[in-house]
């Protein structure tokens, strides 16, 4: 267990690059360094952990911990690849204060700018991966038409579920064969049908006792766990899951963007974001404890899920339906994304030509130069701190 535990801390610190980069490390290190996982098993869990909601490379990094040390390597492979990411951001929000008393505010503004580039980047990568065909893109325009008209979480969710309800009638699904390796899971189906169960039923009681019991942290919780069970296709897509949830509520708008651009500079999960929010937040004066939750709560439904769904996955590869549903919610999330992309990302952020000239900059070295996001974070403060943005 101790292994487990330093392994994945060791890839918290040290994997850059977003869940794709992830997943080569988890390979490198799982299947070609320490013979844990078959060439072919470590491809099921890829596949099962991009068929469900959440962030793909931490549930692919809690089964491998569930493969080989039960529920106990799950939570050690969990903690040990997220802590590090989690507390660098916590740290950041608690600080944010002094920082901008000490640098300036304007530092802040290029961080902003760079979350444009980030999320423009991404856009255009799920566009191309999530929508390859014709039928496909019309969803993902008209998901972000009508995210544009009427935003918020409620018409996000509506978006997501027609999405995925309209792909039955496409015809044949785009997809590739299931595979012929059986995993081996330490689960009973009885178990994962009650994670599944459980999951299922945060989803729809948590917002009604919030409402009932109106304590903030509780609301809290139930926004980024109701964020973290929807997101599909990437770990960008928790931004406008939460900007709708708890921007301006909870969190600012500027202080929302600067830590999503600041989330580009630190290894691990993109999910971690939700410690620098939940440290943010009006929901309590304690910010440690307010991380700890939101940081809890963004993570707990994919962690259900994939518990859930291991057991069953021999059976739910095949399904036609299912897999066929997914497609067409991978298609609207990639219109999701693109609405946020233009408001409010690019309306309250481009506001001269400097700006402009920076995210296009630091898109095309994202897109064509394939450089990492974490190395435009300090050029880009520094950029805006001297004055060369418009603040």
């Amino acid at each position: 267990m101790w292994t487990l535990f330093w392994v994945f801390l060791r890839l918290g610190l040290t994997s850059f690059g977003g869940p794709v980069a992830h997943l080569g490390f988890f390979r490198t290190e799982f299947v070609d360094k320490r013979k844990w996982l078959s060439e072919s098993a470590y491809a099921e869990l890829i596949a099962l952990c991009q068929f469900l909601p959440g962030p793909a490379s931490s549930q692919v990094g809690m089964a491998i911990g569930l493969l080989k040390g039960g529920m106990r390597g799950a939570l050690l492979a969990w903690l040990g690849f997220t802590l590090p990411s989690a507390l660098l951001l916590t740290f950041f929000a608690l600080h944010l204060e002094d920082l901008g008393l000490v640098l300036g505010w304007d530092w802040l503004h290029g961080l902003k700018v760079l979350a444009v580039a980030v999320v423009a980047h991404a856009v255009l990568s799920m566009g191309r991966s999530l929508c390859p065909d014709v039928i496909r893109r019309v969803v993902a325009l008209a998901a972000c038409f009508l995210l544009l008209l009427w935003p918020g979480s409620k018409m996000q969710l509506l978006v997501i579920v027609v999405a995925a309800a309209s792909a039955f009638w496409w015809g044949k699904p785009v997809v590739g064969g299931a595979q012929n390796t059986e995993l081996n899971v330490p689960l009973s189906k009885t178990l994962g049908g009650v994670m599944l169960l459980l999951c299922m039923a945060l989803l729809l009681t948590l917002p009604l006792m919030a409402e009932q019991f109106k304590v903030p942290l509780l609301s809290l919780f139930d926004s980024v766990y109701r964020a973290g069970a929807l997101v599909f296709g990437g770990g960008h897509v928790v931004l406008p899951l939460l900007q709708a949830e708890l921007v301006p509520q909870q969190i600012s708008p500027d202080t929302f963007l600067a830590g999503y651009g600041a989330a580009q500079a630190v290894p691990g999960p993109l999910f971690t974001f939700a410690a620098f929010v939940g440290a943010s937040s009006s929901a309590t004066s304690s910010g440690w404890l307010a991380a700890l939750i939101a940081l809890v709560g963004i993570f707990m439904p994919g962690c259900l899920l994939v518990i859930g769904a291991l057991p069953f996955w021999s059976t739910l590869r095949k399904h036609h339906l299912a897999r066929q549903g997914l497609l067409g919610a991978n298609a609207a999330v990639v219109g999701l994304l693109l609405a946020v992309l233009i408001n409010p990302l690019f309306g309250a952020t481009i506001q001269s030509m400097q700006d402009a000239l920076l995210a296009l900059l630091a898109f095309a070295l994202l897109q064509f130069v394939r450089l990492s996001a974490a190395w435009l974070v300090l050029p880009c403060a520094v950029l805006a701190g001297l004055g060369w943005l418009a603040g």
